[in-house]
């Protein structure tokens, strides 16, 4: 599968009783596509996948799948407690449709390379879909070293891009080094996307494009095309929101971003809350500055029609 362009990783809609808005998310998947954005990838951190059940996955995935209906590739990220619940996760997705897989670490317990190897060897094992590797140590504690990444590499053909948040853009060429176009490199850290472009990531699978695809793919394209100038009066604008996605609270702050722009709501199932007082005016205050001076683009924002 095309594992390089802007691959938002969804947040999931909630109702007001906290289920899953499955409308909300058909919706917003279009406007996502419609907006640039070359695929779809659900069920990560930001789309509070460890909040949601089995179930309640795959029926995302659904929801996905025949709302995206071949426009571009749905990926469901694989993360559970244990290796045989990833397993079952990812085998049920390729039962569903779906056209790649992110695999992450297991929840919790951060074991050692063995483990770790062992762990998502049995997920690239389970299917044969395109598999996209996780690398997030600071969130998740389990570190993907490049020499580690190569070995996977080498005994898994459908291992084909790796995720890499370690949030050190040399990461990013120590792995083309070693692999050059064995794999496409995607960016996970929403402000080292444009530092990642710069040594070889190929793809963004990218936070803030939930609420600003449009200005995510140009600055994605702008860096890809060597337009540096261009890349950087963008960037220089679009950091304070893109550091949203680098704090732990980045899911509720993103939803909120989604709100003032007019796409969702800012409802985070439990143990998140959303923000109030202080935080959440202080928050308002920087999104709604930083839109007031929000680029103008050749392309559409024009948001889901509302029944």
């Amino acid at each position: 599968m095309n594992w390089k362009g802007v691959l938002p990783a969804i947040t999931t809609g909630f109702n007001r009783d906290l289920s899953v808005d499955h409308s909300f998310m058909a919706e917003h998947c279009r406007w996502l596509l419609d907006n640039g954005c070359t695929g779809i990838v659900a069920l990560g951190s930001l789309g509070e996948g460890a909040t949601l059940s089995f179930d309640e996955k795959l029926e995302v995935l659904r929801t996905c799948i025949k709302t995206v209906r071949g426009r571009g590739p749905v990926v469901a990220s694989i993360s559970a407690l244990t290796t045989s619940e990833a397993v079952a996760l990812a085998k049920a997705a390729a039962d569903l449709g779906c056209d790649g897989l992110m695999v992450l670490p297991p929840y919790v317990y951060q074991g050692d390379w063995r483990e770790m190897k062992t762990h998502v060897a049995a997920v690239f094992g389970a299917t044969p879909l395109s598999c996209i590797l996780y690398n997030n140590p600071v969130a998740y504690g389990t570190d993907f070293l490049p020499e580690q990444i190569q070995e996977l590499a080498a005994e898994h053909e459908n291992l084909e891009a790796v995720k890499e948040s370690s949030t050190d853009a040399r990461r990013v060429s120590a792995i083309r080094a070693l692999l050059d176009r064995r794999l496409e490199i995607s960016v996970g850290v929403d402000d080292a996307a444009l530092e990642a472009v710069g040594v070889g990531a190929t793809g963004w699978i990218a936070g803030l494009a939930n609420a600003l695809p449009r200005e995510s793919v140009d600055l994605f394209n702008h860096g890809i095309n060597g337009e540096s100038d261009k890349a950087f009066e963008l960037y220089r604008w679009f950091l304070p929101l893109l550091r949203m996605d680098t704090v732990p609270n980045f899911v509720q702050l993103i939803k909120l971003v989604q709100v003032e722009v007019g796409i969702g709501n800012a409802r985070v199932r439990p143990p998140r809350l959303e923000l109030v007082g202080n935080e959440l005016e202080q928050t308002r205050k920087i999104i709604r500055d930083a839109l007031r001076s929000r680029p103008q683009s050749m392309s559409t924002y024009a948001l889901p029609n509302r029944k």
